[in-house]
Parts: C-alpha cells; sequence; structure tokens
C-alpha cells in the first residue's frame, strides 16, 4: 500500500502509479526540489528570513503530491537538514537553524503541505481560484508558526515586531500564489486533454 490515499487522487497520481518506490521517488523529489528553491534568494533589506523559492516549491509538493506524502516530504526536508545535510537557506543545517529565527517556518511548510495536500485531494488544485484561495490559506499557516517562532527567538517575544518584518514577503507571496494558482489547474487540463 502506498503513502498517498486510494479514494483522494492527486495530481500526481493522475500521472505515476501508486507504489511505496514511486513514493519514496517522489518525497527524495520533493526533499530536493526544496532545498534547491532555498537556495534561490532574493534581495531584501537585512532580516532574519530571506526572500526564496521555497513556499512554492512547499506548497505546490503539497498540492501535487497530496496531505500524506506532502506532510511526510516536507517532515523528511526538516529531518535531512537537522542531521546536518546543508539544505536549508545558505546551505544551513542543523539544530541551530531548525531551532533558530527561520525555524517556525520550516515546521510550518509540514503542516501547510497537509492543509494544502488535503485541499487538491477535495479537488481545489484544478481551478485557478480555489488552487490560490488553497495557496493563502497555506500561507497562513506557514505565518503563523514561522512569525510566532521568529518573534520568540529574534525580537524578545514581540509579535507586532516580528509580523512588520515579515509585511514586504506578503506581496512575493502573492506573485507565487498566483504562479501557484495558474500552474496546477493549468497542468491538470493537460492530462485531461492528453487521456482523451
Amino acid at each position: 500500500m502506498s503513502i498517498a490515499q486510494t479514494r483522494n487522487l492527486t495530481f500526481i497520481d493522475t500521472v505515476i502509479s501508486r507504489s511505496r518506490v514511486s513514493d519514496v521517488a517522489l518525497v527524495l523529489a520533493g526533499v530536493v526540489l526544496v532545498a534547491l528553491s532555498a537556495q534561490v534568494e532574493l534581495y531584501v533589506p537585512p532580516v532574519p528570513v530571506p526572500f526564496t523559492l521555497q513556499t512554492l516549491a512547499v506548497l505546490l509538493i503539497g498540492a501535487t503530491y497530496g496531505a500524506a506524502r506532502g506532510a511526510i516530504t516536507l517532515s523528511a526536508y526538516a529531518l535531512v537538514g537537522l542531521i546536518g545535510f546543508p539544505v536549508f537557506t545558505n546551505g544551513g543545517s542543523g539544530l541551530e537553524v531548525l531551532f533558530g529565527a527561520t525555524g517556525g517556518f520550516i515546521i510550518g511548510f509540514i503542516f501547510a503541505a497537509a492543509l494544502i495536500g488535503k485541499l487538491a485531494e477535495l479537488k481545489w488544485s484544478s481551478n485557478i481560484l480555489k488552487m490560490i484561495a488553497s495557496y493563502v490559506l497555506s500561507s497562513i499557516v506557514i505565518y503563523s508558526i514561522g512569525i510566532a517562532v521568529l518573534a520568540m527567538v529574534a525580537y524578545s517575544s514581540d509579535l507586532q515586531k516580528a509580523f512588520t518584518v515579515m509585511i514586504p514577503f506578503l506581496a512575493w507571496d502573492a506573485v507565487k500564489a498566483i504562479i501557484a494558482g495558474a500552474l496546477l489547474p493549468s497542468a491538470w487540463a493537460l492530462v485531461k486533454a492528453v487521456k482523451k
């Protein structure tokens, strides 16, 4: 039996046959994708949290894989980084990152992937507006956990200061939501056209 649920097919289930081997391969590919996206940084005023493509990768993985595989993939990503592989931003790894200022965002990725994956299993990923909405909801999960930890670690538990620091990220995440909102529904449409 595979990690994916048999009743709620996600996009990847229409492309790849489900098996333990495919599940493991998808998890490994997802970890690599998130690790690579963590290394793509854009300039941002000096704050403890960098602009990367991670959230886009995380939410596309969740929406493509489904709740279980998405959460397992992001848990594996956190674990691989924790044990010392340089998968976090700037090639970071270890306890100091996972329990540092940005660690809450990494933990938030797990819950966000599960949420967007569940919504994808309910067919939200085949509709542009629902996909954007699921991206926004999942981003709220990432921000909620990330900002809470950022406040505790970097700003003496000042939530308002931590939130203020994150405001520039909102516009960037809105762009990523639009990209994600267009990508997966377009992929669904392509697969349906090919299978006709």
